[in-house]
């Protein structure tokens, strides 16, 4: 709004002042009891309407009207009243919710555990807490929602306090365990009852077991003596003993190679001037000679133990060594090997292996063996140092013992034989080692030399595994 410009003789119209007057009011409220930075800002912006050389009154005091502050009122202390009731009653609601939570729980597995076995009462009593605690979540959660929806909603629903609730979740969880270490001590006590019944029933066993071994070794019938001693078992046994005579010579012949030995030249030591059809087939030399060497003696009643001993090869037994013999038998193959050489060594089994060892193994192979093999002669000093050829040869050993036992329980008793080298192949006694070679003509063939004896039971022949020489490799 333009004015005219005042002289300063003339004062101004009453009207004009009170216009700039309303102007002004209209524009700012002063505050006079603000902070001083509020006050300097707020009396720059408002005197700056009044700040110019047309607007300007001389000699006049400006009254400013100060509006009358709002009224305070007690809402803020009403909402933070408010915000409190509502931390409490949410803290309430969740510690009833997990209490609830909890019982629920321990009703739930007191419900499971009453079923076995089934109590018919204890299964009521588990299922009405069960509805009961479904009931009390469902309030729970419809008050919830009650309450998001309405703030200022009242119900009847008891909380109680968090400290309330947080005990009776404790007891629930106290519950819990208690059935949790019921149900462990009764499979505890369940178990212990299965292994006493078990301990016993392994006695009954066990007494039966020694009745029976007694019964058989004092009084063995005959029944059951016809029953073992059959060319079958005597055949399945020698079987056995060919295949642990095989293991012991393979690892025999390893050690040998690791010694620096020329297996070649120690098999025609063995057994010279044989033409063997394929390289390699030089081991059976080496077999050979373990096998021969262990059987030495079978034809004796004591396995060549004994100076004073009578040949039976053929000969029926007396009675008293046949059941000794079988007796031996039964007890040897009821025992373990190796235990029976380290709980007696002074036994007759012991004495064997003692005696096979030092007629298989010389003195000078022995050393240079185990010498070569590991600079540690104190620790190789022995062949019972190496376990895997100390064990081979205890198996080998034993499985021979169990057959020259069970060889002089028959009658008459089992003869053993084998072949001299150049005889003519006969099918009827012998048995090509190899079982794959072909006669290349119409020429008869000759033993080299025999691998493993045959034995004759009776009418019956085991026949002689031989290696023949004059042979070609048909592979």
């Amino acid at each position: 709004m333009e004015t005219s410009p005042t002289t300063a003789g003339k004062p101004p119209q009453i009207s004009e002042m009170f216009q700039k007057f309303a102007m002004a009011f209209k524009s700012k409220t002063f505050e006079f009891f603000a902070d001083d930075d509020n006050n300097k800002r707020s009396d720059s912006e408002g005197f700056a309407l009044l700040d110019s050389a047309e607007d300007f009154i001389p000699d006049q005091k400006v009254v400013v009207i100060k509006p009358d502050p709002p009224a305070r009122t007690s809402s803020n202390e009403g909402s933070v009243q408010k915000r409190i009731v509502d931390t409490q009653m949410g803290d309430a609601l969740v510690s009833s919710i997990f209490a609830t939570v909890s019982m629920f729980e321990a009703s739930y597995l007191q419900l499971q555990t009453a079923h076995v076995p089934f109590e018919e009462e204890s299964v009521k009593a588990a299922d009405k807490a069960l509805v009961s605690h479904l009931q009390r979540l469902s309030d729970l959660k419809q008050f919830y929602r009650d309450l998001c929806k309405n703030p200022d909603f009242e119900a009847g629903l008891s909380f109680g306090s968090c400290l309330e609730a947080q005990v009776q979740e404790n007891q629930s969880k106290l519950r819990t365990l208690g059935l949790v270490s019921d149900r462990l001590q009764e499979e505890i006590d369940q178990k212990d009852s299965e292994v006493s019944a078990l301990r016993k029933k392994l006695a009954e066993i066990q007494r039966a077991n020694a009745k029976l071994s007694q019964n058989l070794s004092g009084n063995l019938s005959t029944a059951s003596c016809d029953i073992l001693l059959s060319v079958r078992v005597f055949d399945s046994v020698l079987h056995d003993a060919c295949r642990a005579t095989n293991k012991f010579c393979k690892i025999l012949i390893d050690l040998m190679r690791k010694a620096g030995w020329d297996l070649d030249l120690v098999a025609n030591s063995v057994y010279p001037d044989i033409d063997y059809a394929k390289q390699g087939d030089s081991r059976y030399a080496f077999l050979s000679y373990v096998c021969l060497g262990m059987f030495q003696g079978f034809n004796l009643g004591g396995f060549g133990l004994s100076e004073s001993e009578t040949v039976c090869n053929g000969h029926a037994p007396e009675a008293a060594e046949s059941t000794s013999s079988l007796k031996q038998l039964l007890e040897h193959v009821s025992s373990n090997p190796m235990e029976l050489l380290s709980r007696d060594s002074s036994c007759d089994f012991s004495r064997f292996c003692e005696k096979k060892y030092q007629d298989l193994i010389h003195p000078t192979m022995e050393s240079s063996i185990f010498s070569n093999l590991d600079r540690n002669e104190a620790v190789l000093k022995s062949w019972r140092s190496l376990s895997t050829f100390y064990e081979l040869f205890v198996r080998m050993g034993s499985s021979i013992w169990m057959l020259h036992k069970l060889a002089f329980s028959f009658d008459p008793v089992v003869e053993i034989f084998q072949v001299e080298k150049g005889v003519d192949f006969s099918m009827v006694y012998m048995e090509d080692v190899t079982k794959r070679y072909m006669q290349p003509d119409k020429t008869k063939l000759k033993v080299g030399f025999t691998v493993v004896p045959g034995f004759k039971i009776g009418r019956t022949v085991i026949q002689s595994r031989v290696y023949l020489s004059g042979l070609r490799c048909t592979e």
